[in-house]
């Protein structure tokens, strides 16, 4: 077995992965070193509840989710994106289907077949993978990393770094190595978390309806809409409909939520004039409006006491302003914003300071909303530094 490798890649997440597929297809020697005892936790976590690869929809759609990150990352993203994304599980012999939202799974609904298939094809390419090897830094030229069998360093003619983010370090995503780059003067972002759900320190009334989610609604932060669901949980807010706005909200945005999306004013203003009878206020929105009880729960929480006249009532339920603490920790949230800046590398990902390092996935500065984003923009920079690791090698 190779000791001197070609390239090694650090971290052995999607964008890791990738590299290393890439990598290898061409005959290269690569080495993977995962700190965790198993690769790939948080794709494995994140494919328990259904992997969402992409969302298929036209690139022009696609793009303007990753925001001010589109100035660099756009051009990986058109080399792989939706389409490409799907052609890629499907290589690997696991089907894909298109949800009714654009949303795009594999037919199993999990992320273990399509992670065995990968490692499968990686092992037949010759890909080595260590586990429980943590990235300590450089010494020289070299790679140093903690082991089992203790301190190790190991050299390459090219590496890629593929640490990623800061949230969920149970799964590795512990963003530590940043104190390492930043030892050598690479320049970082500040982390901050990212499609993250809301605290709230709700009143006892509405404990009854945790759990539940709020249905057709729309959510509004600074410039950020959303027609997602949030989950009501005990710590607050939940949800694709939350995460798609927490952005805003973490950069100080207020957050509002239309409870009756599909009607106008003048439409709910017309409902609530229909004559009450013996009902209940309550039961007479409920009824006229088909508020759900949650959404009344939700209603009764920021907004009491209600306005009676129905003009002002109904401009109320088009914009309930939610009364907050604030994101969950960064350690809870699906990703992250920040790490190494755009101006630390070039349009390869090489580090401009560091000749023959790459970087990839989510320990980069970029962020973008779950619904298959994610995902695919991790699996886009994995590829984009292999090929790149490619021309730089065979300079």
């Amino acid at each position: 077995m190779a000791e001197n490798w070609d390239v090694i890649v650090v971290g052995a997440g999607p964008a890791g992965l990738m590299a290393a597929d890439i990598l290898s297809a061409s005959g290269l020697s690569v080495l993977v070193a995962e700190a965790k005892p198993s690769v790939a936790r948080k794709f494995l976590m994140a494919g328990k509840s259904g992997l969402n690869l992409t969302k298929d929809e036209p690139l022009e759609a696609f793009l303007p989710h990753y925001g001010s990150a589109r100035s660099w990352l756009d051009p990986m993203l058109q080399a792989f994106g939706p389409v490409e994304a799907q052609a890629w599980a499907t290589g690997l012999g696991r089907q894909v289907f298109s949800g009714s939202t654009g949303r795009v799974f594999p037919t199993e609904m999990k992320a273990s077949p399509l992670l065995r298939a990968w490692l499968a094809r990686l092992e037949a390419q010759g890909v080595r993978v260590s586990t429980r090897w943590r990235w300590t830094g450089w010494e020289g030229e070299g790679l140093l990393f903690q082991t089992p069998d203790g301190f190790q360093k190991k050299t390459a003619r090219a590496t890629i770094l593929a640490l990623g983010g800061a949230s969920w370090a149970r799964l590795g995503s512990d963003g530590v190595w940043a104190e390492t780059l930043a030892t050598a003067n690479i320049s970082l972002a500040p982390f901050k978390p990212a499609n993250a759900g809301l605290s709230i320190t709700w009143s006892g009334h509405i404990h009854r309806h945790l759990g539940t989610p709020l249905k057709g609604i729309a959510l509004c932060a600074g410039h950020l809409t959303s027609r997602g669901e949030a989950v009501l949980s005990e710590r607050g807010l939940e949800g694709g409909g939350i995460y798609s706005v927490s952005a805003a909200i973490r950069d100080g945005a207020a957050l509002t939520i239309d409870l009756l999306p599909d009607l106008t004013v003048d439409q709910i203003v017309q409902r609530l004039q229909r004559s009450q009878g013996k009902t209940s206020f309550s039961n007479h929105m409920r009824k006229t409006l088909k508020l759900s009880p949650a959404a009344l729960a939700v209603l009764q929480e920021f907004a009491r006491p209600l306005p009676q006249a129905p003009f002002d009532l109904a401009v109320l339920l088009k914009s309930v302003t939610v009364l907050h603490e604030g994101l969950r920790p960064m350690d809870e949230a699906i990703s992250t914003a920040g790490g190494v800046h755009a101006a630390a590398f070039d349009s390869g990902l090489m580090l401009r300071d560091r000749a023959g390092v790459f970087c990839a996935g989510e320990m980069l500065d970029w962020e973008a909303p779950t619904g298959g984003y994610l995902l695919t923009a991790c699996l886009a920079t994995g590829r984009w530094a292999g090929v790149a690791a490619l021309r730089y090698l065979s300079c």
